[in-house]
């Protein structure tokens, strides 16, 4: 019996197995879906479409610069458990997929599924249920970014728990060591916005109404002057961007400087400018829920089931 792509198609999207091998299993059983299926069954390759259910939430955000053409990347990869995420295999598969986009070059995660894998003829979809099957656990690409221009630092913390990449315009000097003093001040204190020039109004109107509101409810504060209590707020704004702004943030290498003022001062010790373009932080599995086992009730049900 003859078979088509569109079947090879369907069999992949029944058993989330990748396509080489299903049209292998069809192949082998003339076409028919059941008994491709029991072949892939038969081979372990179909236990891969089981394990794709599972929650990822543990996994690995790793970072490269391409020491050829200074393209950087970041990814953030996901599996279940972190006894996976520090295995070699996966720790290469991570590594193998941030190559991709560093080549590469996608749009999105999409577009990244329909690239070519490193060393093989298949794409990354492709691939995904088999090294799925090889590493025995669900696994999912979450997120990337890339810069292509200026100099680019990528940082990796515990050994993949946090990955940063910064960008930054340089001049008459060399950015490589500021930007990763910088990719550290990142990780280390994950700031939520890079300048207090990119803070919403919003976000400044909810901080005032926090702090006049604390004020309001303190006996010591409320009978104060509203001009006065005015005054304070403008303080604890000033607070806050030292809090959650990262150039105006202390410099975590020498607090007698801000972030900003570290790169001015290193900037003219090196005779040029410096200045900081962009940067994105990856965590593992932030946002993510993560599944709540009960492993005395697995326990206890596996003893019930046995009698």
């Amino acid at each position: 019996m003859a078979f088509t792509a569109q079947d090879v198609k369907t069999l992949r999207e029944m058993t989330g197995v990748g396509m080489m091998d299903c049209k292998k299993a069809l192949t082998a059983s003339d076409g028919d879906m059941d008994k491709a299926v029991a072949f892939l069954r038969e081979s372990g390759l179909a236990k891969a479409a089981k394990k794709a259910g599972r929650i990822a939430a543990e996994g690995m955000a790793y970072a490269e610069v391409c020491p050829e053409c200074g393209v950087g990347a970041v990814v953030e990869v996901n599996c279940e458990t972190d006894f996976c995420a520090k295995s070699a295999p996966f720790v290469a598969f991570v590594k193998d997929i941030c190559k991709v986009v560093l080549k590469d070059d996608p749009a999105d995660v999409n577009a990244l599924m329909s690239c070519k894998y490193p060393g093989s003829e298949l794409t990354v979809a492709e691939t995904i249920p088999e090294k799925v099957l090889a590493i025995g656990e669900n696994l999912q690409i979450r997120r990337f970014m890339r810069y292509s221009s200026n100099t680019t630092v990528a940082y990796v913390h515990a050994g993949g728990k946090i990955a940063v990449l910064v960008n930054m315009e340089a001049e008459g000097c060399d950015a490589t060591e500021v930007a990763k003093d910088i990719a550290m001040q990142i990780a280390a204190l994950d700031p939520r916005f890079w300048d207090k020039s990119l803070v919403p109004a919003e976000v400044l109107e909810e901080e005032k109404k926090v702090a006049l509101a604390l004020m309001d409810n303190d006996p010591k504060m409320a009978s104060k002057p509203q001009a006065v209590k005015e005054k304070i707020v403008m303080g604890k704004l000033s607070k806050f961007y030292t809090d959650s702004c990262l150039l105006q943030q202390e410099f975590v290498k020498d607090n007698s400087f801000t972030v900003e003022k570290y790169i001015a001062a290193a900037a003219k010790g090196m005779g040029g400018t410096l200045k900081f373009v962009d940067a994105v932080r990856f965590e593992k599995g932030e946002g993510i829920e993560k599944k709540q086992e009960d492993f005395a009730a697995e326990v206890a049900a596996q003893m019930n089931m046995g009698k």
